[in-house]
């Protein structure tokens, strides 16, 4: 077993994450009350991945306009529904991510509003944007952003009338990490197991939905591929019967990331066919967890915590047993592109 430094995740996430409710609370409100026409929540990379289990949780809990952009082609796409009266929403753990800090620049020169969730201070996404929250650590910093991000979203949702469940959600959003410690010590011996079995798999397919499909997306792109150099698709749920299944056959990996939102029975459909045709499938269900403290009604929301946690576990023993470090590159920021 691989240490998993409980103290330092307690204290980056729950202490110190959640000691910025109030000021998260007071920008979100602040922004209410002078009025604002829609959100756009903007990353790259793992970044835009971070921010689609908030875009399905505006779509399908809220009536608030939410877009979710990838900064790059935001920048070039000319969106009709961005204005002076939007709000865009940045997460960065460097602060120096290029398309980034150029995509807030571009916001920022145009008269929109904006906020970032940054790791490290005193860098140049901290000083575009109107409101910045600054963790300080890189280490769990993603965990943390999951965390700030929920009452971001949640508290634009409570001053629109439309989720009156706040002050009992953001006590649970304070439980939260107890509870996904617990998971990551129950799913701690699978995540070795996985490594281990799959430490020489050349392809695997990862397959996930709703709130989970982020995780998903970010997965397969940014610690397999990125990190591991391992061939990698993540699809849809219910994009998986239109043309991925013609792919898996008795040997193919197939990890489902199942979460415990409005898409579930997606995932149920495919994994009653996946179970039928490969060996190798591999089902990351947060229904599993039992996540002390959490109300049935909530557990949907938070199985993007959970999942990214446990997925965290997989990570480090792969690059144990890979003996592949999860910090060596070929080309991002090596390279001129």
């Amino acid at each position: 077993m691989l240490k998993f430094d409980e103290a330092l995740f307690l204290k980056l996430v729950e202490k110190e994450g959640l000691a910025f409710r109030s000021k998260i609370e007071d920008i979100v409100d602040s922004i209410c009350q002078k009025g604002y026409s829609n959100l756009f929540l903007i990353g790259a990379g793992g970044t835009i991945a971070m921010m689609y289990p908030y875009k399905y949780i505006l779509e399908s809990n809220s009536t608030i306009n939410v877009h979710a952009e990838i900064a790059a082609e935001f920048m070039v796409m000319n969106n009709k529904h961005f204005s002076k009266d939007s709000v865009c929403i940045f997460t960065s753990v460097s602060g120096t991510t290029q398309e980034t800090v150029a995509a807030a620049e571009f916001c920022k020169e145009r008269g929109a509003t904006t906020i970032a969730l940054v790791a490290e201070p005193n860098t140049p996404l901290t000083q575009v944007v109107d409101y910045c929250i600054t963790t300080g650590s890189e280490k769990h910093s993603f965990d943390t952003f999951f965390m700030l991000l929920y009452i971001v979203v949640f508290r634009f949702m409570y001053n629109n009338n439309e989720f009156q469940q706040y002050e009992q959600f953001t006590k649970e959003v304070s439980l939260l990490p107890q509870a996904i410690l617990a998971a990551v010590k129950d799913f701690d011996n699978k995540a070795e197991e996985f490594a281990i079995k799959h430490k020489d798999t050349d392809y695997h397919m990862m397959v996930g939905s709703g709130n989970l499909w982020g995780n998903t997306y970010s997965y397969a792109m940014c610690i397999l591929e990125e990190m591991q150099w391992i061939h990698t698709k993540s699809i849809h749920a219910a994009e998986f019967f239109h043309g991925t299944l013609e792919l898996v056959v008795e040997d193919t990996s197939v990890i489902l990331l199942k979460g415990e939102d409005e898409t579930r029975p997606l995932m149920d459909r495919v994994e009653r066919f996946a179970e039928k045709i490969t060996n190798q499938l591999t089902v990351i269900d947060t229904k599993d967890f039992e996540l002390l403290g959490i109300s049935e009604e909530f557990r949907k929301h938070f199985s993007v915590s959970v999942n990214w946690a446990v997925l965290s576990r997989i990570s480090v023993y792969l690059e144990r047993e890979r003996n592949h470090s999860l910090d060596l590159r070929r080309y991002y920021r090596k390279v001129e592109y």
